[in-house]
């Protein structure tokens, strides 16, 4: 029966990653944030209680935490700072799920001994020229005897300086769209990669995003994930899988920023009582709430349809736009209910908004997201 309540292991679960973010991620977010600076020395606190490895699972030597549970994961983590729950997603959520999906044991053992090690994983698929459209990769795939050739850049990759692996996709032929598509396991150390450019971002920049280039990089067979042109199928299924994972994301960024508006308008005081008190305010408040709160529920209603094995690429869609969306609008409101004072870095609630945007365009922009919940209806 479906329940509203997590289970034990579920609220244990939640409350290590809320206390982990509480004391270890939220105090130095800004530090973080201003210097855009990668957080090492939370990525090895992360490692040690073994949130870094939340996606990976148990029988290869992870904690087996179920899809809900990594959800909460990753909300938790959010509220402490979007930018390091995003590394925790993509190293071992986004950037495993290809290898989780369609690697064979001896390729999970490999990928998993990196990651179980502390080291990071990455997924790289958005190109310079492909970003939605990502059946028009560039990036080639050339076989040569027992092993393929890569050559291409890869755009915007989350962990992209930071990771010991990636997930890659590449076309084995350009002519063929989404049928020339094939998914690799690639060491980053392997002769020919080289990190480009570093972005400078707007949010989440305590996370790594950077370029990724690829020179006759030989890769062998043997790290090939399924067969040749299956690639763009593992793809999408991957992102059917994270796309919950980001909404849980905005939905911890946006509770971030509505515990700080909350707060603030208990105590900030105006015409002679808190603002808390005037019906504008409450109505904002009121409304952030039900949009947090129905965001949540989206979030584990995919991930509830995903481990009782029923399809659940319509809700993993519905999930990520609406928390998206809904992540800008509360932010916003939070900076608003804060004035002059929700403009400032004095208060989190600006970096809130400023981490908020990208929830809209990752993974899939909001607006994707629409023509996959329209494709849906319209069957």
């Amino acid at each position: 029966m479906l329940s509203f309540h997590l289970n034990e292991e579920q609220e244990a679960i939640r409350d290590m990653a809320r206390k982990f973010a509480e004391q270890e991620i939220a105090p130095h977010a800004i530090h973080y944030d201003e210097r855009d600076e990668f957080p090492w020395d939370i990525v090895k606190k992360l490692h040690e209680v073994g949130l870094l490895t939340a996606g990976v699972p148990e029988e290869f030597g992870g904690p087996g935490i179920d899809y809900i549970g990594q959800a909460v994961v990753c909300e938790e983590l959010a509220r402490g700072d979007a930018g390091v729950g995003t590394t925790v997603l993509a190293s071992c959520m986004l950037g495993a799920d290809p290898v989780v999906i369609g690697g064979n044991d001896d390729q999970k053992k490999r990928f998993f001994d990196v990651l179980n090690k502390g080291g990071l994983g990455a997924f790289c698929l958005t190109e310079p020229g492909a970003g939605s459209d990502a059946a028009g990769l560039s990036m080639t795939a050339k076989l040569d005897g027992d092993a393929y050739i890569l050559n291409g850049t890869k755009q915007f990759i989350t962990n992209g300086g930071v990771a010991d692996y990636y997930t890659v996709f590449a076309t084995t032929d350009k002519k063929l769209k989404h049928r020339g598509i094939v998914a690799f396991m690639v060491d980053r150390h392997s002769p020919g990669v080289s990190i480009g450019k570093k972005e400078n971002k707007l949010g989440i920049r305590t996370s790594d995003t950077a370029q990724v280039v690829f020179e006759d990089v030989r890769v062998p067979v043997a790290n090939r994930l399924w067969k040749e042109g299956e690639g763009f199928k593992l793809c999408m299924m991957t992102l059917d899988m994270s796309r919950p994972m980001i909404a849980a994301l905005a939905v911890g960024n946006a509770q971030a920023a509505f515990d700080c508006a909350l707060r603030y308008a208990k105590d900030r005081m105006a015409f002679g009582k808190p603002i808390a008190a005037l019906q504008a305010i409450q109505f904002m408040l009121a409304d952030m709430a039900m949009e947090i709160e129905a965001a949540r529920l989206l979030v584990w209603k995919a991930c509830w349809l995903k481990m009782q094995g029923k399809p659940f690429g319509l809700a993993a869609s519905l999930s990520k736009a609406y928390a998206a969306d809904m992540g800008m609008k509360v932010t916003t409101d939070a900076v608003q209910i804060l004035g002059g004072y929700g403009y400032s870095k004095e208060y989190p609630a600006e970096k809130c908004m400023r981490d908020a945007k990208i929830m809209q365009i990752y993974e899939g922009t909001s607006q994707i997201q629409r023509v996959v919940i329209a494709g849906n209806l319209l069957r």
